[in-house]
């Protein structure tokens, strides 16, 4: 294999590498990250570097590439330091080494399986509730701000899933301020100390909540998810009150986001294709199998467009091979899960939204590495059959129900913890 590998890197060509102007031109135009990517990618192909002053990144949106980074060489291409770590610490997402792979393996078996099955009755509790006050909506002929909406059932369900209690108004208010951190990381100063100071008085609600939750745990007042983790703690001293705080906020930020995020997606892509939810109903009677994976494709084709984590930084700690490239030891990259999914060469009419390419035979790609919303290899995402499940199962109980009728619909995305539309998305449900 060393012989093998040593032979690869003496035949491997240099990167391809964008135009130093290029990349000039759109920091001195002030555009978004995403800009920049897309042009390299569309003009130097699924890998290919840039430099962002000295330092050289590298993108990865080929297929193969993609596969050959997250999933076969993850030794090879770490992650180092996450950009949610000021919100969620030491928590399973951004944790490495040794470290990481203890909590995965606590967390892993809560997420799969019979582990899964726990948690359903949660996760339909959080459904039914959100479909009764939108009943009310109905009546009473109030609008709502579907994306709201969205974060808040999520968060429901993930905090019902720690604590085994439905999310009351003051708790709900308190874990807004997970949301507010989530979105600024991207804007907050690069020095640590400054970036805390500016979110200080958010983290120090959530800590509060945290805590609060922790205690009762302890004291048997509640259960489901966090008791796991305070149980681990009287079993193996890592398990710090610090490290259970964090892997609490990790689990109630990557919960709820994402599948907020998601929902929200979906919603406003049926306002602007309502056949798509039209043929999801009459896929099957309800309850059937048939109308479950109808309604399952309507999430996957958004993930599609609108993949959960919409890019994935990664560092080569040692020099490597890369779909016949070289790549050096101590280079960044940036896999885009954005990018592929939109690769003209892999998806026909990339930005067209079209559940079928999950429901017909043959109409999406095979390769892994081309479709990869969550995640791909062992740091794919914990939560990826949590996420799916409760998506399709508020979606079984709203689609049939009620339509909302957008007053607007956001103009502009931001790129940021995930793809978000940006404004509000206020709407009124007829049935």
């Amino acid at each position: 294999m060393e012989i093998r590998a040593e032979a690869e890197a003496a035949s491997a060509a240099p990167l391809p590498e964008a135009d130093p102007a290029l990349v000039e031109r759109w920091g001195a135009g002030g555009g978004a990250l995403v800009d920049l990517l897309t042009e390299v990618r569309g003009r130097y192909g699924g890998v290919a570097a840039f430099r962002l002053g000295p330092a050289r990144t590298v993108l990865v949106t080929e297929p193969h590439a993609v596969q050959h980074v997250l999933a076969r060489r993850p030794e090879v291409y770490v992650k180092r330091s996450h950009r949610a770590r000021l919100l969620v610490g030491d928590g399973v997402l951004s944790a490495t080494g040794p470290a990481w792979k203890r909590q995965r393996r606590l967390l892993q078996h809560q997420f799969t399986g019979p582990g899964m099955r726990r948690h359903e009755r949660r996760i339909e509790e959080a459904a039914r509730c959100t479909a009764e006050r939108w009943e009310a909506y109905a009546r009473s002929g109030e609008p709502l701000d579907v994306g709201r909406e969205m974060h808040r059932f999520a968060l429901d369900t993930i905090w019902r899933t720690l604590t085994g209690r439905p999310l009351d108004e003051d708790t709900e208010h308190e874990l807004n301020a997970v949301q507010a951190v989530a979105e600024v990381l991207p804007t907050l100063p690069a020095d640590t100390g400054d970036a805390r100071e500016a979110v200080a008085d958010e983290l120090a609600r959530i800590d509060a909540v945290a805590h609060r939750a922790m205690a009762e745990a302890r004291a048997g007042e509640t259960g489901d998810l966090l008791r796991v983790l305070t149980d681990a703690a009287e079993e193996h001293p890592e398990y710090t009150d610090q490290l259970v705080r964090d892997e609490l906020v990790t689990l109630l930020a990557a919960g709820h986001e994402t599948t907020a995020t998601t929902l929200t997606w979906l919603y406003l892509l049926l306002d602007r294709h309502p056949e798509a939810r039209e043929q999801a109903l009459a896929a099957g009677p309800e309850g059937s199998p048939e109308r479950r994976k109808a309604i399952q494709a309507l999430v996957q084709e958004t993930l599609r467009l609108y993949p959960s984590a919409w890019i994935l930084p990664r560092h080569a700690a040692e020099s490597d091979t890369l779909a016949g490239y070289a790549v050096e030891a101590g280079a960044d990259l940036l896999v885009c899960p954005y990018l592929t999914h939109r690769d003209p060469a892999l998806w026909p009419d990339p930005e067209r939204f079209d559940p079928g390419r999950f429901r017909t035979p043959d109409a999406r790609p095979a390769h892994p590495g081309a479709y990869y919303p969550f995640g791909l290899g062992p740091r794919a995402c914990l939560g990826t059959q949590f996420a799916l499940r409760e998506s399709t199962s508020l979606l079984e109980r709203l689609l049939p129900a009620h339509t909302p009728a957008f007053h607007a619909t956001p103009t502009t995305t931001s790129f940021g913890f995930t793809v978000r539309p940006k404004g509000p998305t206020e709407a009124t449900l007829s049935r």
